[in-house]
């Protein structure tokens, strides 16, 4: 690992961090010098991405925990300050979706779950996050929205909604905390390789047409890349960047 790094010295939680974008962050943001504190469901995948930092000369600890849980966030938050001593930026990815139930036969577990992870995911951690933050004079939160924050994508009636819903809770924190030196950023991710998306390109494989051809690249975008435009949100580089919906999406939004 680099001594010094776009992210040198900042503590990070990650939210969503056992995959995808969760885990290709961690393994980046550690790189860029950040000791990365891990959070997810999954402990197995937690440990072995632990071990894969460490031994590439990072710094990082893990924390199991469900977003969806209001004490598991601040537990996560707890371990980033009982491990390093402060938290100073966090990307709350974790995310969920389910595709091809029609809206009027979806049922309200479906709905709920969906809702609940990818809304009151990002609620639960950014109260938690801020709390810490306003006692460590500010800090930059990242929260993974997605195209279908901005627009209809085939994606499922509750997950557009719920994406929506993180760009809007993103805005209001970075318009409350502005003054405390807390950004607040989303990103409206396109199509990307990940273990969720191949769970949707399973259940529903036409939109594997439409998911590519949108986007002005034509292709699914890699993990890390997704990652890289959140490191640059974590650190200080993009200073003067709050409320804003960063797109990450291979030029679909601008069509």
């Amino acid at each position: 690992m680099p001594s010094q790094g776009l992210l040198h010295g900042k503590t990070v939680l990650i939210t969503g961090a056992s995959s995808g974008i969760g885990a290709a962050a961690a393994e980046l943001f550690a790189q860029e010098g950040a000791r990365v504190v891990l959070a997810a469901r999954r402990a197995d995948r937690l440990r072995e991405l632990v071990a894969a930092i460490g031994a590439a000369g990072g710094q990082a600890t893990a924390v199991v925990a469900d977003v969806t849980r209001a004490g598991d966030m601040h537990a996560a938050v707890e371990t980033a300050l009982r491990t390093y001593g402060r938290l100073d930026a966090a990307f709350n990815n974790a995310g969920w979706t389910s595709t091809g139930t029609p809206m009027h036969l979806m049922d309200d577990a479906e709905y709920d779950r969906i809702m609940d992870v990818n809304a009151r995911g990002v609620w639960n951690a950014m109260r938690a996050q801020i709390a810490v933050m306003l006692e460590h004079g500010g800090g930059s939160i990242v929260n993974t929205s997605s195209v279908a924050g901005i627009r209809a994508t085939g994606a499922s009636a509750p997950y557009i909604a719920a994406k929506h819903a993180v760009i809007g809770l993103s805005k209001a924190a970075a318009d409350e905390y502005a003054e405390q030196r807390i950004r607040v950023n989303a990103l409206a991710v396109g199509s990307t390789r990940s273990e969720l998306m191949d769970q949707v390109l399973s259940d529903t494989p036409a939109l594997f047409k439409p998911f590519t051809e949108r986007a002005m690249q034509h292709r699914l975008a890699e993990p890390v890349e997704i990652a890289q435009t959140a490191a640059w949100l974590c650190s200080d580089r993009s200073s003067f960047t709050t409320g804003a919906v960063i797109a990450a999406d291979g030029g679909w939004t601008a069509r």
